[in-house]
C-alpha cells in the first residue's frame, strides 16, 4: 500500500508539473492581454520535437541543444504575438482566440509533417536506471522535471518582485491604459509575456519528453489540460496557476491508481466543475472589492 501511494505521488508530481507550467503560461498571457492561448500546449511539444530534432537527428550537443530549442519556441511565441494580438487595436478578443486556435493547429500541422505520427524521445539526463524510493521505482527524469519546475516557479516570483520588467507586466495586468501614461511600453511587455509563456513550455517539453515522449499530436491535449489547471487555481494568478496543475494531478494519478484509470478524466472535470460552480474564479483567483475596483494579480 505505501509503495503504491509513493508510486502515485511521484507521477502526480511529475504529472502536475508539466501542467503547472502550461498552466503557468497561460496566466501570463491571460495577465497581459486578457487572451486565453490555446496554443500554449504547442510551445510544450514545440520543445520536445526541436530537442529531438537537434539533439537526436543532428547530434548537437545537449548544452547546445537545449538553449537552441528554447530559442525556437520563443521565436514561434514572439511570431504568434505579432500575428493574434496588437495592444491599442480594436481586435476582437474572439477573433484573437480563434486565432490562437489556428496557430495550435498550424504548429502541430508542420511538426507533424516532418515526423508524421511518430512517437519520439531522447535519453533521460541522468540514465534510465530507476531509483528505489519505500518499495516504489521512479525515474530519474522525473527528478529534473520536479527540480526545473520549482527553480522556474521560483525565479519567476523573483521577476515579478524584484525587477523592473516584471513590475510593469504587473502594471499591464492591472490596466493598460493607465500603464502606458506612465511610461510602459505595452507592445512590449506584451510582447515579452508571449515569449516568457513560449519559454516556458519549451523547458516544460525538454524534460518531460524522457519521461512520458512526446509527439506532434500531444500540445492540444496539454494546453486544455493547463488551460483547465489554470482556472482550478484562478486565470491570472501564477501561484494558483501551479496550485491547480497539482489539483489537478493528484485526482488523475490516485484514481488511476486506487480506483479506475477509465474514471480518473471523470473525477476530475467533476471537481474542477464543482469548483468553479461554487468558487468561480478559482482557488487562489484575483479578488475584486466592489466599489473600489481593487484587483490583486500576484498573490503569494
Amino acid at each position: 500500500m505505501i509503495t503504491d501511494i509513493v508510486q502515485a505521488t511521484f507521477s502526480a508530481l511529475s504529472t502536475g508539473c508539466m501542467y503547472a507550467l502550461v498552466a503557468m503560461g497561460v496566466c501570463l498571457i491571460y495577465n497581459s492581454t486578457h487572451v486565453i492561448n490555446f496554443a500554449q500546449g504547442e510551445f510544450v511539444m514545440l520543445g520536445g520535437m526541436s530537442m529531438v530534432a537537434l539533439y537526436v537527428d543532428l547530434n548537437m550537443p545537449l548544452y547546445l541543444a537545449i538553449p537552441a530549442s528554447v530559442a525556437i519556441a520563443v521565436i514561434v511565441g514572439m511570431a504568434l504575438m505579432k500575428v493574434a494580438y496588437r495592444p491599442g487595436k480594436s481586435t476582437s478578443l474572439l477573433s484573437v482566440l480563434i486565432i490562437t486556435i489556428g496557430a495550435s493547429l498550424v504548429i502541430s500541422g508542420g511538426v507533424s509533417h516532418g515526423w508524421e505520427s511518430q512517437v519520439r524521445r531522447f535519453a533521460p539526463f541522468s540514465g534510465d536506471t530507476p531509483i528505489k524510493i519505500l518499495g516504489a521505482s521512479v525515474a530519474p527524469q522525473s527528478f529534473w522535471v520536479i527540480g526545473v519546475t520549482f527553480a522556474l516557479v521560483f525565479g519567476l516570483v523573483l521577476f515579478f518582485q524584484l525587477t523592473m520588467h516584471g513590475k510593469a507586466m504587473k502594471a499591464c495586468a492591472l490596466d493598460q491604459t493607465a500603464a502606458s501614461l506612465l511610461g510602459i511600453r505595452v507592445k512590449g511587455m506584451v510582447l515579452l509575456s508571449f515569449a516568457m509563456s513560449a519559454g516556458l513550455g519549451a523547458v516544460g517539453g525538454i524534460v518531460i519528453t524522457p519521461l512520458t515522449l512526446m509527439s506532434a499530436a500531444g500540445g492540444m491535449l496539454l494546453a486544455i489540460k493547463g488551460f483547465s489547471a489554470a482556472m482550478l487555481g484562478g486565470m491570472g494568478s501564477v501561484v494558483g496557476a501551479v496550485l491547480g496543475g497539482f489539483v489537478f494531478s493528484f485526482l488523475e494519478a490516485f484514481t488511476a491508481g486506487f480506483l479506475s484509470s477509465t474514471l480518473k478524466e471523470l473525477i476530475t472535470f467533476i471537481v474542477i466543475i464543482n469548483v468553479l460552480l461554487f468558487m468561480p474564479r478559482g482557488l487562489m483567483g484575483p479578488r475584486v472589492v466592489e466599489g473600489l475596483e481593487e484587483v490583486e494579480i500576484f498573490q503569494d
